[in-house]
């Protein structure tokens, strides 16, 4: 039997090839640990470190390479920009403005800061999916000490004003945090041009390895300074103790490498295919409807309601044909409606009749999927 065609690129990439033969001498030959300095093979594990910090950061546009912090992944980054932000500046405020449609790792630790005493406040969207800056503007307060927003969706691909949004926040004193877990790798992203002082990232949604990824900490005009979260070995500045993840951290950034090269050209395929495939099934599914933004948004992403077919039904009888989500894959025990989608307007039935499409790299039979997709859609449809 044929593999079924990868449609899931916005929960996970495929580990590029290239990546992987960076990647594998720092499993076998250069395996000593980045910290242990005092000998010539952690000497040459932390040069690899090093090498890495300093590709990924001018990659980002930071000032320093000290700016970057290895971590597992977005969802630590977002876990230590959150809390150790709001456990440094307590004294300063407790209250956090973040949107509707954050990640679940924003939400979730949002929900656990809000029991140490902060205090959230979740700006609605409109019916793309988008922030409003005159209601963050109304929602910053004197005792604001943090605003966070995602750079694009991972439902629905919808990328927000994030340059806009960092000049209201500098411009009032606040600090501005972007899960950029999305973006970084698809989109241009250069954090001082953005106004961002915390971004958080992870190279398993840009072609990299799973179980790295980093946080940019800012360095200047202002300081940001966290408190850590963890503790024990003082490694990443003392934010993130723990050996270092040294393969990971060199194929993440040969990943970065890669994706930042080839980011237009790249762009300009998935947008086309995506319309394609669109274009395909709406000419034979006239009520099929496109969620989020049509063009400011994911190059990669389709997110469809189909009126009459429950998404997970059409999963299952497309499995051995197409691999692909109903809404957040970072969300599978959940029963429960998709908040992203309920905040863009969408009923109850319709966020169970919506799948997600996230086309990647090694997409190609744009016929095929759209036919497929096409008849699986009749056969439910009866």
């Amino acid at each position: 039997m044929d593999e079924p065609i990868y449609l899931d690129h916005n929960a996970t990439t495929q580990l590029d090839p290239r990546v992987l033969e960076k990647m594998l001498p720092y499993f076998t030959q250069v395996y000593g640990n980045a910290s242990s300095i005092d000998h010539l093979h952690g000497n040459r594990a932390k040069k690899a470190v090093d090498e890495a910090r300093l590709t990924i950061a001018k990659l980002m546009g930071c000032r320093k390479e000290s700016e970057i912090i290895f971590t597992s992944g977005a969802t630590e980054a977002n876990n230590l920009a959150l809390i150790g932000t709001c456990r440094r500046l307590r004294d300063k405020g407790r209250h956090i403005i973040s949107s509707a449609i954050e990640h679940p790792a924003v939400l979730d630790t949002l929900r656990y800061l809000e029991k140490e005493g902060a205090e959230v406040t979740l700006l609605p969207v409109d019916r793309y999916g988008v922030v409003d800056i005159d209601e963050l503007k109304s929602a910053i307060r004197s005792d604001t000490i943090l605003v966070s927003v995602m750079f694009a969706n991972n439902e629905i691909g919808t990328i927000q004003p994030i340059k806009e949004i960092g000049e209201l926040a500098k411009k009032h004193g606040v600090l501005f945090h972007v899960d950029a877990a999305q973006a970084v790798g698809h989109e241009p992203v250069h954090v001082y041009d953005l106004n961002i002082d915390l971004l958080s990232f992870s190279a398993h949604k840009f072609y990299g390895p799973k179980g790295v990824g980093g946080l940019f900490v800012r360095s200047y005009a202002p300081m940001v300074r966290l408190d850590a979260v963890t503790y024990g070995g003082g490694q990443e500045r003392g934010l993130r103790p723990g050996t270092l993840n040294v393969p990971g951290i060199v194929g993440m950034a040969e990943a970065l490498s890669l994706a930042n090269k080839e980011l237009s050209a790249e762009n300009r395929k998935l947008r086309e295919m995506a319309d394609s495939i669109y274009n395909r099934l709406k000419q034979a599914i006239p009520d099929i409807k496109l969620n989020g933004y049509p063009q400011n948004k994911l190059t990669n992403n389709l997110s469809l309601t189909i009126p009459g077919v429950e998404a997970k039904a059409l999963i299952h009888l497309l499995k051995n044909k197409l691999s692909f989500s109903a809404g957040s894959a970072c969300s599978t025990t959940k029963v429960e409606p998709s908040h992203v989608l309920k905040a863009i307007g969408l009923t109850d039935d319709e966020t169970f009749q919506t799948i997600r499409l996230g086309l990647g790299r090694g997409t190609h039979n744009i016929q095929e999927i759209a036919d497929i997709l096409c008849d699986g859609i009749q056969q439910l449809r009866g």
